[in-house]
């Protein structure tokens, strides 16, 4: 590299000896402290850093548990309770991991959410969604395979669910049902493989949020407005500003995190967690993570093939609809950008699109219910409907909000904006 870069000067000698050499310090003064954000950022800006402590946390704690749990299928669960029951601090660590995967989905849904409603997907930060959509994708990923380590009977009878659904693929899905689970059934060699991925796929996580986070220091943060900064007026340096404000919310957040920690630490857990797999007995109601709810909820609402009119010809099995829906309903997250086409961001200014976005949380809050019950009776229905206004809204109602919906007028600056919600106006 040249040596022409400009570092920055620090009072520090040692900091100031390293930075010469190394300008990391540069580096992180330029982007997380004069950075220039938009000044109107709300606290739903917080959500995430706040994402990013938890992951620290998650993958902390998980190395941590690494070093005392056994991956075979006779000792797992036993090395689980042991864990527990007699590592110094053990109980802890087990606590912190198992509830903090609630609280990284929770960051990382109201997250999303917040990008739904302003509209961040949106040019030019595409890739910056896209890679946040696959950060998404890798946490699921993760949290299933940590959702087996237990080897308890929901684990091990949900490995087998879900494996299971890979064989409704045409022609290849026994092939790679086979390879997922390193056989024939659920067992010691499936145990292994979901070991090792759980442990390496955070440090896969790390990696793509680097490039997210780079995403987003080329096109800049999206703000509540929706429209881009004019001028210095409009930003304020990233330090102290929104570190502060980063600070407290997670501290907000973390509070509330270690309550359930100590006070309600199996609040989130089933009861068949905390008995041993036996492959030989079914659970009566196989339950995944909270979490994965609504999407495991549209997965069940397949319960018809796809077939010819009048001759009886299956087309597509019900089965295979329900997974090709499951994955299609967060595929669709990745081309979200070219699905909406309307030219303004922030829903604060479409109020027919805020109307379909509280329309599209109701659906998900009915598929995470709906997920945890029985596929049977109104059940079936309801999660039915909901995932028909699910697809319905990324590929009928988005495309065609951007052609009829009238929009509010922006204001002309952030600044602008900022001053007159100042004054009351």
């Amino acid at each position: 590299m040249s040596g022409n870069t400009e570092k920055g000067q620090f009072d520090n000698k040692v900091v100031s000896w390293v930075d010469e050499r190394l300008p990391i310090f540069t580096m992180l003064s330029k982007e997380y402290g004069v950075f220039p954000t938009p000044k109107n950022f709300n606290y739903f800006w917080n959500f995430g850093a706040i994402a990013m402590a938890m992951l620290s946390i998650m993958i902390l704690t998980g190395i941590f548990l690494a070093m005392n749990y056994t991956a075979h299928a006779d000792e797992a669960f036993n090395s689980v309770e042991r864990i527990t029951r007699d590592v110094n601090y053990g109980w802890l660590l087990r606590y912190l991991h198992m509830n903090g995967a609630s609280f990284f989905f929770i960051a990382v849904y109201i997250h999303i959410g917040r990008g739904l409603f302003y509209g961040s997907y949106k040019g030019p930060r595409e890739l910056l969604w896209i890679f946040g959509v696959l950060i998404f994708l890798l946490m699921m990923g993760t949290a299933f395979m940590g959702y087996t380590l237990p080897w308890s009977q929901m684990s091990g009878w949900g490995a087998t669910v879900i494996t299971n659904l890979f064989s409704a693929i045409p022609i290849v899905g026994d092939s790679i049902h086979t390879l997922l689970i390193g056989g024939f059934t659920v067992d010691n060699p499936t145990l292994n493989r979901f070991f090792a991925l759980h442990y390496l796929l955070p440090f896969v996580i790390v990696a793509v949020v680097f490039l997210h986070v780079w995403a987003l220091h080329v096109t800049g943060s999206n703000n509540p407005l929706g429209i881009e900064p004019k001028s210095k007026k409009d930003t304020l340096p990233f330090h102290p500003y929104y570190t502060s404000k980063d600070v407290f919310g997670l501290s907000v957040f973390l509070l509330f995190y270690l309550w359930v920690v100590f006070f309600h630490p199996l609040a989130l857990s089933h009861a068949d967690h905390f008995k041993p797999f036996d492959s030989m007995v079914t659970p009566e109601h196989i339950v995944p993570e909270w979490y994965f709810l609504p999407f495991y909820a549209i997965l069940k609402s397949f319960t018809a093939d796809l077939v010819i009119p009048f001759t009886g010809i299956i087309l597509v099995e019900a089965k295979l609809l329900g997974v090709l829906a499951m994955f299609g309903s967060i595929g669709l997250l990745f081309v979200l950008p070219w699905l909406d086409s309307s030219p303004v961001r922030s829903a604060t200014f479409r109020p027919i699109y805020k109307i379909c976005l509280f329309l599209l949380l109701i659906s998900m809050l009915v598929l995470g219910y709906t997920g945890s019950q029985p596929a049977e009776g109104w059940v079936v229905v309801a999660a039915q409907i909901t995932t028909a206004y699910y697809f319905i809204h990324f590929l009928v109602i988005l495309p065609l909000l951007g052609k009829i919906e009238r929009t509010k007028p922006l204001p002309k600056s952030i600044n602008e904006s900022v001053l007159a919600k100042k004054e009351g106006k």
